[in-house]
């Protein structure tokens, strides 16, 4: 009985690990932070030690990373492209030390180097030129993102003449300094894009970006810190004066790096840099040390998974303490009132941090939140810092808890919260400022409508000047034209792009209008399999609650907010004006022609979004050719289609099935 709960323990640890190895890795948007990740591992690597009967070749603590994603090429790497152990502790260090001098001898020397935290990239050069750039994907395989590395400034194509060998490889992290972010995440939320957490999230996002030209726009940078060649040790004695050879021949690398004859001087390295690290212009999220010396490296050897000669010291989030002044609380575009702690003023992370994240009225009371209290705040990998504890000790005398808001601070609506649910909303989304223009703002996004031109700003300032209150305003702005070119910022050809935007915006699909309408639970995914199954607006509308859940993958929940939605006059009303100004709210089919027989006997599935085609386009053109959908994931699926936001439970169940995924490029090659 204790076994099966281990092993059901162990289990549940590797798939909650293969899905935050997805997120990181392939998807680039981590779900929890680094230390969290690295003690979910070390549980499991210890629980696997201590029952080895349990034991799985395909177990995260086997592998290195993540999985190789579906948009590029995937690449076998020359050398493994092995990850490192990590601490956080100086007394793992010193265990470190003690391995290494008892394998190799006491006379050791250590090089230390910043750990930048961007993405890891590993090129091949030959005669001096830049032939193919690979990322770390799962140490075994990587994508080759060769034609966006390219783009990057920092990074040589072609070496000058010098002693460099006939082929190598570098290993590098291609990162972004954080002015660079800040500007560009502003841009992106402006433009009503979903912005990134931080640097590294946006810097892995762009180098899987499938337009090159796009990664031009974006100014990356690289350093590199490790030389890979045949007889590399006959060229170098040790690997910090690699490092000066690659500098040499044209490659960044960082000067902050030093040569250490003792673990004394390695924990002085790191304690400099845990409290200057706010000095560069880049994150680090530790300092990598390494034995210097080639030969002992090779003597010391590899794990499975990492070298034995190496070990990454990571820094714990930052932390400090201050008091809380009061807690505001914002309104966002479906109506959710999220609280926001107001701070008094303090050094964090090298920034003045004002206000931080309080997520929900639940971590109010777990927090036990009161007014004044003295809180400590950290800023891990997230830019927006949060409230972890609160010094109880320094609690005053007869202070209050906090109240969470029983009407909307915007409108003064009564709040409402579904059962099981954790947010508060406000209902009046028709009137409350704040839901108008963010309202507006979703539907005119990438993803949504797509209307360029129409900017966050703009829309907001479209609204404070009484031009526009609903969605179905836009596609009457001509008629404000005159006072259109009175309004600041609002010239002639820019008030021309955006209503060119506006009337381009009625020939997007059915479910781009209906994920744009903004309703409660409706994703960009949810959106398309409603359209694919209710093929017009109106048969949605009168749908009851049994025919919308009988649609597969959605919920009560989804089928709920539905019908709240649509029994809204003021919704339906809505809908009416923009069918009048022309928007599509009916499925678009493709004629079925003569049924072909190259994907006959084979089933598919189709799983995430896709920008330039709809999910139901995708299923009309398997089904011509002859293929048959599935509805879900099982043994005899021959092919899953993966799209962007594809689920990473289903990427899991697909893999251990050795179920095909396949990109809707590789769909279209198969039907050629």
């Amino acid at each position: 009985m204790v076994n099966s709960t281990i092993q059901k323990t162990i289990e549940a640890l590797r798939t909650e690990l293969r899905i935050h190895n997805y997120n990181y890795y392939v998807l680039a948007q981590p779900t929890i932070s680094d230390y969290d990740f690295d003690q979910k591992l070390k549980h499991l690597y210890e629980l696997e030690n201590t029952y080895p009967e349990f034991y799985d070749k395909n177990s995260p603590t086997q592998k290195v990373g993540g999985d190789i994603t579906k948009k590029f090429e995937a690449v076998a790497h020359t050398w493994p492209m092995l990850s490192l152990s990590n601490t956080y502790n100086e007394q793992e260090l010193k265990d470190f030390d003690d391995r290494v001098k008892k394998a190799v001898g006491e006379n050791i020397e250590y090089i230390c180097e910043l750990k930048f935290d961007g993405l890891s990239i590993s090129i091949r050069y030959e005669n001096g030129k830049l032939i193919q750039a690979i990322t770390r994907g799962d140490g075994i395989r990587g994508d080759d993102v060769t034609n966006n590395v390219r783009t990057i400034r920092s990074i040589p194509h072609q070496l000058k003449k010098n002693n460099y060998p006939e082929v190598f490889e570098v290993r590098g992290e291609i990162f972004m300094h954080r002015a660079a972010f800040l500007r560009l995440n502003k841009n992106r939320s402006e433009l009503g894009e979903t912005t990134f957490a931080n640097p590294r999230n946006f810097a892995a996002g762009t180098i899987k970006l499938q337009d090159s030209s796009e990664v031009a726009k974006r100014p990356l940078d690289c350093y590199f810190y490790f030389l890979y060649t045949n007889n590399r040790d006959k060229l170098f004695k040790t690997h910090s004066e690699s490092l000066n050879a690659l500098r040499e021949w044209g490659f960044p690398v960082s000067e902050h790096f030093s040569i250490c004859g003792s673990m004394e001087k390695v924990l002085e390295f790191i304690s400099y840099w845990e409290q200057n690290r706010n000095s560069l212009s880049f994150d680090i999220d530790g300092i990598v040390i390494k034995v210097n010396n080639y030969i002992q490296q090779e003597d010391l050897g590899f794990t499975a998974k990492s070298p034995r000669w190496a070990i990454s010291y990571k820094f714990k989030a930052e932390e400090v303490q201050t008091v809380l002044s009061k807690v505001s609380y914002q309104v966002g575009r479906t109506g959710a009132v999220t609280p926001v702690a107001n701070l008094k003023p303090v050094l964090l992370a090298g920034t003045t941090v004002k206000r931080a994240t309080l997520h929900n009225a639940n971590e109010i009371k777990r927090l036990d939140l009161h007014e004044y209290d003295t809180v400590f705040i950290e800023k891990g990998g997230e830019i927006i810092p949060k409230i972890i504890s609160v010094d109880l000790s320094k609690r005053k005398q007869g202070s209050m808890p906090i109240q969470y808001p029983t009407h909307c601070p915007e409108c003064n609506s009564r709040l409402e919260r579904e059962e099981g649910e954790a947010i508060y909303y406000c209902p009046n989304d028709q009137h409350c400022p704040p839901q108008i223009i963010g309202g507006i703002q979703h539907f005119a996004s990438k993803k949504a409508m797509d209307i360029s031109g129409l900017g966050n700003e703009t829309v907001e300032a479209l609204y404070k000047a009484g031009i526009i209150q609903h969605i179905s305003d836009l596609y009457t702005l001509d008629s404000h034209y005159e006072q259109l070119v009175g309004m600041e910022r609002f010239g002639d050809k820019s008030i021309k792009n955006m209503l060119l935007g506006i009337e381009q915006s009625k020939e997007k699909p059915f479910h781009r209008v209906l994920f744009g309408l903004g309703i409660r639970h409706i994703g960009a995914t949810i959106a398309e399999k409603l359209t694919e199954h209710f093929e017009n607006i109106d048969s949605l509308i009168s749908a009851t609650k049994e025919e919308i859940t009988a649609v597969h993958e959605i919920g009560d929940r989804i089928a709920e907010s539905l019908i709240n939605y649509f029994n809204d006059p003021e919704h339906l009303e809505q809908i009416a004006l923009l069918k009048l100004a022309g928007l599509k709210f009916q499925t678009e089919r493709i004629e079925n022609q003569s049924t072909g027989i190259k994907l006959l006997g084979r089933t598919f599935l189709i799983s995430g979004v896709f920008e330039n085609i709809s999910r139901n386009e995708l299923t009309q053109i398997i089904e011509i050719n002859g293929g048959k959908m599935l509805s879900s994931i099982s043994g005899n699926l021959d092919y899953l289609i993966a799209g962007e936001n594809m689920g990473p439970a289903k990427l899991v169940k697909a893999q251990k099935l050795n179920i095909n995924i396949i990109s809707q490029e590789e769909l279209f090659e198969m039907i050629k």
